[in-house]
């Protein structure tokens, strides 16, 4: 069957526009691949082919260095290279130390200065974009520095330049970097959030001010509808930005209960986003609230409230339509939870067996990664709206201080880090 030449170009411009579609989508992803929590900020990691039951005589111990410097971020591996924040030595400076795949050390580079109150330890989590990387330091400096070597090539001190304002606990935030933009969020009264140009570190939008203190969430970018969105947290406010031209569109506060909590600006945890619904969770009593965005994205109501999941500083996930995660009692205890993504209705609170406490969590390949902690276990759990089902676990002997960083999954390896010490595990055959 023949078709006719202005088929054919209907066709031919059919093509060009997936194509076009197709390379816009696949850069926007590229650039949200290597940093916070996975390619999407919600601790989902695109693996497949992973062991569904680990060796009874343990996950095989690639290789583990005791010189990250201490801190509580996450590794980010990008290709046959991994960074990771810190302390050095003295404890008076960040660093960035980059190693190769097998655990070598390629460089190691000082770009700002720790928070000198409560709990120093590094937070940010690097964000690799192309031949850069971006950090923020304790105190609020964001850095950009050179894949290659490390080398600055820009540096602003937000904290001087924006006015930020932060509670006992600083600035623990990881930047977000897509379209030629990092996002920082300085609180105070000058603004809340600001943009910086990825390439130069100039100022290109600040939004207006909420009069807040920063909160320790990493903002996330979502589509809604064919809309990004820029999501952020201050310490008492969840509110999004329009990302060309940080307009405010909207800020929530209706937690309806804020007067109970004992300790504000506890904020640490960044939301879930899917189907235009938001999910919300922190501990100190703040607790859980599913959001559902309007149409365009301006607005936002609650559907429900869960009081039985208070995520402190380990993430949740959702598999399916359960969400996971750990809930607060104190800062020594709490339960593994599942909350029902649809309905709010709790499906499971279980504890720890043998003593465990709260801790961390992501996902891959069907299953859920858990990392305890107190004692430091590391466990592989059957996702199951009826309990907490761990298959397989092992202890994290290295390093010191909580365990509070979260685990990363690249390559069929999972990277462990605990304070000082960063370690590899081979969890695919």
């Amino acid at each position: 069957m023949k078709i006719k030449s202005l088929e054919i170009e209907k066709y031919k411009m059919y093509g060009l526009v997936m194509l076009i579609a197709w390379i816009i989508c696949g850069q926007m992803h590229a650039q949200l691949s290597n940093g916070w929590r996975g390619p999407d900020r919600n601790g989902i990691y695109q693996e497949t082919g992973l062991l569904k039951k680990w060796p009874e005589e343990g996950v095989p111990l690639l290789w583990s260095v005791n010189n990250a410097g201490k801190g509580y971020s996450s590794p980010v591996v990008v290709g046959n290279k991994i960074f990771v924040t810190g302390m050095d030595i003295e404890e008076k400076n960040e660093i960035l130390t980059a190693y190769t795949i097998d655990g070598k050390q390629l460089y190691q580079v000082k770009y700002g200065k720790p928070w000198s109150q409560s709990y120093p330890e590094t937070r940010t989590t690097p964000m690799v974009v192309e031949d850069r990387v971006y950090v923020i330091s304790g105190i609020g400096e964001i850095v950009c520095m050179q894949v290659n070597d490390g080398s600055i090539c820009w540096s602003v001190n937000g904290n001087e330049k924006f006015g930020a304002k932060t509670n006992t606990w600083g600035i623990s935030e990881s930047p977000l970097v897509f379209d030629n933009k990092v996002i920082f969020t300085p609180g105070g009264d000058q603004t809340t959030m600001v943009a910086l140009d990825a390439l130069t570190g100039e100022t290109i939008w600040t939004t207006p001010s909420l009069n807040d203190l920063c909160s320790h969430v990493s903002p996330l970018l979502i589509v809604h509808n064919g809309r990004k969105l820029i999501i952020g947290f201050s310490e008492d406010y969840l509110y999004a930005v329009h990302p060309e031209t940080g307009e405010m569109l909207w800020q929530y506060n209706d937690w309806d209960f804020v007067a109970e909590r004992g300790m504000d600006g506890i904020c640490i945890n960044t939301p879930l986003y899917k189907d235009g619904r938001l999910f919300i969770s922190n501990a100190y009593e703040m607790r859980s609230h599913m959001l559902e965005l309007n149409e365009d994205g301006s607005a936002v109501r609650t559907l429900w409230r869960n009081d039985d999941l208070s995520v402190h500083t380990g993430g949740m996930v959702l598999v399916d339509h359960i969400i996971y995660g750990s809930n607060w009692f104190n800062n020594n205890s709490g339960n593994w939870v599942a909350v029902d993504w649809n309905t709010g209705a709790t499906t499971y609170k279980a504890s720890w067996p043998g003593g465990g406490s709260k801790g961390s969590v992501i996902t891959a390949d069907k299953m859920l990664y858990c990392y305890e902690e107190r004692r430091g276990t590391v466990a592989l759990v059957k996702p199951n709206a009826g309990g907490l089902d761990i298959v397989s676990q092992f202890r994290i002997r290295e390093g010191e201080g909580p365990h509070w960083s979260h685990p990363v999954i690249d390559h069929g390896v999972l990277y462990i880090r605990h304070g000082s010490a960063l370690m590899a595990y081979k969890i695919k055959e």
